[in-house]
């Protein structure tokens, strides 16, 4: 399996994972959002962290780019945080209205964010890495944890 085939499975599986929660919000099941939230929320976060601390060090080391695509990746992840943070104050309250909002919001920038990542970061990688390098990253990254 190759990086942009691990990390874009792990994208599906996130929203997969979001849809669950954004469902059960709007149904009313805030039990069952919580849990499919908290659950988006960990698997997205360690998604981030793999990326962070594995992938993108990698690529500007092997490229000696810092200033390009990872800085972009970097401050969409923050965005993401904090949205993240948002939906979880509006789950907690159980406000529907602002939970499935929110939704719309992390929804746009997922989607925009994965985009990129798939068709130009990961792309990249699979060129400018070396077979060895892109396979030890990848054991890294599959090692990381929360």
């Amino acid at each position: 399996m190759s990086i942009s085939q691990f990390m874009t499975n792990e994208h599906r599986e996130c929203d997969t994972i979001f849809a669950e929660a954004e469902q059960a919000a709007a149904n009313g099941d805030w039990g069952k959002a919580e849990k499919a939230f908290l659950e988006f929320s960990n698997e997205t976060l360690r998604h981030f962290k793999r990326e962070e601390d594995q992938l993108f060090p990698t690529f500007e080391t092997q490229t000696g780019n810092t200033q390009g695509p990872t800085q972009v990746m970097r401050y969409e992840h923050d965005q993401v945080r904090g949205l993240i943070g948002k939906m979880a104050e509006a789950l907690e309250a159980q406000d529907k209205d602002a939970y499935l909002s929110l939704c719309e919001s992390m929804m746009i920038l997922l989607q925009q964010h994965n985009m990129k990542e798939e068709q130009m970061l990961y792309a990249m990688c699979e060129r400018l890495l070396p077979p060895d390098l892109k396979d030890e990253t990848l054991e890294k990254m599959k090692q990381v944890e929360l």
